[in-house]
């Protein structure tokens, strides 16, 4: 059985879209492409189970869909799966469509955090075949592909939903039960890994690439993370086990910096048993470790053990400086842990990157001024690195999407629109203001004390390189955000 694992060619009018390995999508003008970990994990299990896989990224290999189509044609899949997000799932709809009136026998499929939320939706608007719901999605393709290969014959796992007989049927709500250190370390040559390892705005040193560590974040209550639904309970691998994999991609694919896209890193014990591998193992004189974090889940001893185990780049979401916005999206964060966790990871040596989101339909102008200028400092004065400014888009399964069907927040529901192009919740702020905002957040990049700080913090010509692809990426995405912009 031949088994397709793609990414189609979509419409970049607005921007090049980042569909894989991200919980926030968004379409950037500069494009950024980011390694699918359990997409590439799905192949890898297909491929050690016996079966003819290939995997195609028409997104990063930048081919048309005429050119997909042809390949298509001269393969002959049997099984085909599609990762797909809110503002593109219709766009996927027509292609699955498309791909079915083309070739007889073929079964076309999606998984994802959209068709979670809603799986039936796609077959009412598609001919798709299933859908895999749940993050467990590469433990699910592959019993999925099992029963195919055997007349639907063995039972399947919970989660799944698939056409028989002009009948949708479905094995009930999704499980993540299964063992992650279990899962084999992923082949990243079949996963073409080298077209994520350079245009990635987070890495310093190339060629890098992602893992993760744990499915998904220890916390997962923010009410805006699609993953959360994905992902309602936390499982880690072993410290051990991640340390083999971090050592494969060192020895094998000479890989100089890893971002671990787990959504918040383990803590705790784990977390000191993993720095203390990595010094022990020599790792961290050979790579820059990067990874997600929370605000208030590390001190001063964890963030000096992170240093010297090589981390560099630490992602917090800071959302907002209103502390009712905060508590109202569920982020379990005071706005003064904010500044204190920014001061004692550079006062480590590390790099805190921000997250940072307009649009709350409660929030006034002037209280969204205030994540504004309190990003802007934390950036000017050095406490944090880098940063990205998004506009908050609630997503079907969201606590927060249910909160505004709810409360009438919602501008629409037209899927195509939830691209970060235009806000989707009602606001008393203006679409162009909302927007100025974002844009205004990437616009500390010019200001004097910005530069200067970055020009003395130079030591080698890799920080030169990498201050200079993160400049094309501010422009870009100043681009993305500038006044006025409906998309």
């Amino acid at each position: 059985m031949k088994v397709l694992i793609c990414y189609p060619p979509l419409s970049t009018e607005k921007g090049f879209p980042t569909l894989g390995q991200n919980r926030q999508f968004q379409l950037f003008k500069e494009p950024t492409f980011i390694y699918p970990v359990v997409p590439a994990q799905a192949a890898t299990l297909l491929k050690l189970s016996g079966y003819d896989v290939e995997w195609l990224d028409c997104i990063a290999e930048g081919l048309s869909y005429e050119e997909f189509i042809k390949k298509l044609s001269l393969a002959g899949f049997d099984i085909i799966a599609m990762e797909t997000k809110t503002p593109v799932v219709k766009q996927h709809w027509r292609i699955i469509d498309d791909i079915k009136n083309r070739f007889t026998g073929v079964k076309v499929g999606l998984f994802g955090d959209h068709v979670t939320a809603l799986p039936n939706e796609t077959f009412e608007n598609s001919k798709a075949d299933f859908v895999l719901t749940g993050g467990d999605y590469d433990f699910l393709l592959l019993n999925l592909c099992n029963a195919f290969s055997q007349s639907m014959k063995i039972s399947l796992e919970p989660g799944i939903y698939y056409r028989q007989d002009n009948e949708i049927k479905n094995t009930g709500l999704f499980k993540l039960n299964h063992n992650l250190d279990s899962l084999p370390f992923i082949d990243r040559e079949l996963t073409r890994w080298e077209l994520y390892a350079c245009k990635n705005g987070n890495y310093k040193r190339t060629p890098g690439t992602y893992i993760m560590s744990g499915r998904d974040c220890w916390w997962g209550k923010c009410t805006f993370c699609g993953w959360g639904h994905f992902y309602p309970q936390f499982r880690s691998r072993s410290a051990e086990n991640v340390l083999d994999e971090i050592g494969l991609l060192i020895e094998k694919y000479k890989v100089r910096e890893i971002m671990d896209d787990t959504g918040s890193f383990p803590i705790g014990g784990w977390l000191r048993n993993f720095c203390t591998g990595m010094i022990k193992r020599g790792y961290n004189r050979k790579i820059y470790l990067d990874c997600n974090m929370r605000f208030g889940a590390l001190g001063k001893e964890e963030f000096a053990l992170m240093k010297k185990a090589n981390f560099r780049l630490l992602l917090f979401g800071l959302e907002s400086a209103n502390q009712k916005t905060l508590d109202r999206v569920n982020k379990g964060l005071k706005v003064e842990e904010v500044i204190e966790g920014c001061k004692q990871a550079r006062l480590a040596g590390l790099y805190p990157h921000i997250t940072i989101m307009f649009g709350y339909p409660w929030e006034t102008y002037e209280e969204a001024l205030k994540t504004l200028e309190l990003g802007k400092w934390l950036l000017k004065k050095g406490y944090a690195s880098t940063m990205q400014a998004t506009i908050v888009i609630p997503y079907p399964g969201t606590p927060l999407f249910r909160e505004c069907q709810e409360e009438g927040l919602l501008n629409t529901l037209e899927w195509d629109k939830y691209d970060m192009k235009q806000p989707i919740m009602r606001t008393s702020i203006s679409d162009e203001k909302l927007m100025s905002l974002a844009q205004s957040m990437y616009g500390v990049s010019f200001e004097p004390e910005f530069i200067f700080r970055k020009l003395f913090s130079l030591r080698d010509a890799d920080d030169l390189k990498y201050y200079l692809r993160a400049a094309r990426k501010v422009f870009g995405h100043i681009f993305d955000f500038r006044k006025g912009k409906k998309g």
